[in-house]
Formats: C-alpha cells, structure tokens, sequence
C-alpha cells in the first residue's frame, strides 16, 4: 500500500467514470445541506408536521448524507478492483443509487397535510436498500479477488 505522499507525488488519478461520479455526487451534498436547513425549520416549529413527518425527514436528511459520502468512498476502491460491465456500475453507482432512493423513499411517503403514516413510496426505502446491499456485496468481493 503506498503512503499518500506517494500518491501525491506519483500522480494517481481516479479514473474517468469515478472523476465524474465524484463531482455529480459533491454537487448532490448540496443539496443534502439545503435539506439541512428544512430539516431546522421543522425543529424550530416554523415548518408544519407531525412526529411522524419530523422523523422520518430526519432519517432522509441523514441517510442522504451519510449514503453521499460512502458513496464518494466508493469511488476510489472502485477503481481498486478488475471488475467490468455489471459488476462494475453496481460497485461504482450501487451506493450512489441508494442514496437517492432511499431518502426518497422517506421524503416522498411521509409527504401529505397531517400524515402519521407513510404512503406506498415507501417502496423506495427497500429498493435503495437493495441497491446498497447490491453495490457493498459486488464491490466487497471485487476488492477480494482483485488482489
């Protein structure tokens, strides 16, 4: 494993498909700190919900910042790896898919005047799910038979 002086100096590089990933992804963090600030306003009290409504922004709020940055995470053990086609856009976009459908999920299914419980886009949740076990699954083995 190189020290990161020599990744420095030696001039390593993402690769293409994760240069652009990574920049689509950091503009996306914005908008997690936007979500941030309605998040606040729900705290606050100047924002109408219900419990309901606060947790489950809550959970959006924080599974897209926390699902953005694994993402990015994934980008440089993508490019560790030897996987192509398939396996490779599960490796590299799993993750950065799940962080768009899981806070979705919560978001969209919890919106309504007074709404207690989700509605059916709850669906969003488990399919972001299902990308996030898929995507840590093909990477976690990509990165164990790279070597």
């Amino acid at each position: 494993m190189l020290p990161l002086t020599a990744l420095v100096t030696t001039g390593a590089a993402l690769s293409d498909d994760s240069r652009t990933l990574a920049g689509i992804l950091l503009l996306a963090l914005v908008t997690v700190e936007t979500g941030g600030l309605y998040l606040l306003s729900l705290v606050r009290g100047a924002a109408p919900a219900t419990p309901f409504q606060e947790k489950f922004s809550r959970a959006g709020h924080a599974h897209a910042g926390v699902l953005l940055i694994l993402a990015l995470v994934c980008q440089v053990l993508a490019d560790a790896t030897t996987q192509t086609g398939f396996l490779d856009w599960l490796s590299r976009g799993g993750v950065a898919t799940a962080a768009l459908l899981m806070p979705a999920g919560f978001f969209f299914s919890s919106m309504g005047r007074e709404r207690t419980s989700p509605n059916a886009l709850i669906v969003l949740v488990y399919a972001g799910a299902l990308m996030l076990a898929g995507g840590l699954t093909s990477l976690g083995i990509g990165l164990l038979i790279a070597g």
